[in-house]
């Protein structure tokens, strides 16, 4: 595998001009993965023991950070991320703070899951960033308070351990525990700014909440779907399709590049488990000049099965969504939507349950990972 590119040290000062010309980023194997902690999702910062300059609910917000180099406020300049205040030690003899002394944020998942990697984003901290940061993880079941979590009993496992970060930087970082977990401690040695956080890595539903819905959406990430391959990424990513609620513009679905060839373009889901299918929906809300012609619908039960086509070729209309009640139930673990022969949906809906196999093989699965 390919090691994580590392950065460190300060940026130099903002100079004027485009603010990202000099950030530290790079492509990492993990961020074609779900955002665990997309606002979306439900995900929030639900504490933190200080947020002196900057919010805690910053690291979380969707997109890059924003730099305005103008905008000052009554306790400093303003960032569009968690700050803390400068910390310092205890007596004129002993200025410094001590090694131990850091401040943290607690996140809650929107939606738990296995982690594969996080992004520290230090965008616009130059040289007020953290010198160091860790995270940890842990899952408790249903919403714990700030005041459960940190509870001397609970156990958290060690994500990242204490590792020198860089300024206006992605900090990219893989990870390698296979356990489902529910919430992080995000800790800064032992001060400073934190732009955005992003968690990657795989939803893992609980069974018995899928159980007791019945019948429910099987294509929402948040039950377990998840893109495992797209024929184009160009506009917007392929996961945007299985994102919670409506599309609200344009860039919240998924959207190719124009084709010149004869061609056409699709996305392969994998459901959380064999499930049935008895109902679909497909959205092309606020694609109006570049929506899909036309879609098919195929479903395949296994990873060597053969592909089923289940909603023939359909004429797709902008900005609207279209409905099919499927004539028998389908049985299967993946899905794909062919669009012909460019263009883009918004959302895709899959109604159904999971077969009494399925539902199996995900209890099984929750009981691996620790839940």
């Amino acid at each position: 595998m390919t090691a994580i590119p590392h950065f460190t040290g300060d940026a130099s000062p903002y100079g004027g001009g485009d603010p990202y010309a000099d950030y530290r980023t790079a492509d990492f194997p993990f961020t074609q993965l779900v955002d665990l902690a997309d606002r979306r999702l439900g995900a929030g910062v639900i504490a933190a023991n200080d947020e002196f300059f900057a919010e805690r609910e910053n690291l979380l917000k969707h997109g890059p950070a924003v730099f305005d180099p103008e905008r000052f406020g009554h306790k400093g300049k303003i960032m569009d991320g968690w700050e803390t205040r400068r910390r310092r030690g205890v007596s004129a003899a002993q200025p410094h703070p001590t090694d131990e002394d850091h401040d943290w944020a607690l996140v809650r998942l929107g939606a738990p899951g296995v982690v594969r990697g996080l992004v520290v984003d230090t965008a616009h901290f130059r040289g007020n960033y953290p010198q160091a940061v860790s995270v940890q993880a842990v899952s408790l079941p249903g919403s714990p308070s700030p005041e459960e979590l940190l509870a001397p009993d609970v156990k958290w496992t060690t994500l990242v351990p204490r590792t020198a970060v860089g300024g206006h930087a992605a900090n990219g970082f893989l990870v390698e525990a296979e356990q489902r977990f529910t919430h992080l401690r995000v800790n800064q040695h032992p001060d400073g700014g934190i732009a955005r956080l992003r968690v990657y890595g795989e939803v893992a539903p609980d069974p018995v909440w899928l159980a007791a819905l019945g019948t429910f959406d099987l294509a929402a990430l948040e039950n377990g779907t998840q893109v495992e391959d797209a024929s184009d990424r160009f506009y917007s990513p392929a996961t945007n399709t299985i994102q919670p609620g409506r599309s609200h513009k344009m860039d919240d679905g998924w959207e190719t590049r124009r084709r010149r060839d004869r061609g056409n373009d699709w996305i392969r889901y994998r459901l959380a488990a064999q499930s049935r299918i008895g109902a679909v929906e497909i959205d092309t809300a606020y694609l109006k000049g570049n929506s899909a012609g036309w879609a098919t619908l195929s479903v395949r039960d296994g990873d060597t099965g053969e592909w089923a086509e289940v909603l023939l070729r359909t004429r797709l209309q902008p900005d609207t969504n279209h409905r099919f009640v499927l004539p028998e139930p389908v049985v299967g673990t993946h899905v794909r939507i062919d669009i012909f022969p460019d263009g883009g949906i918004s959302r895709l809906r899959l109604f159904g349950s999971l077969t009494e196999d399925g539902a199996a093989a995900l209890a099984a699965r929750h009981r691996e990972l620790g839940g």
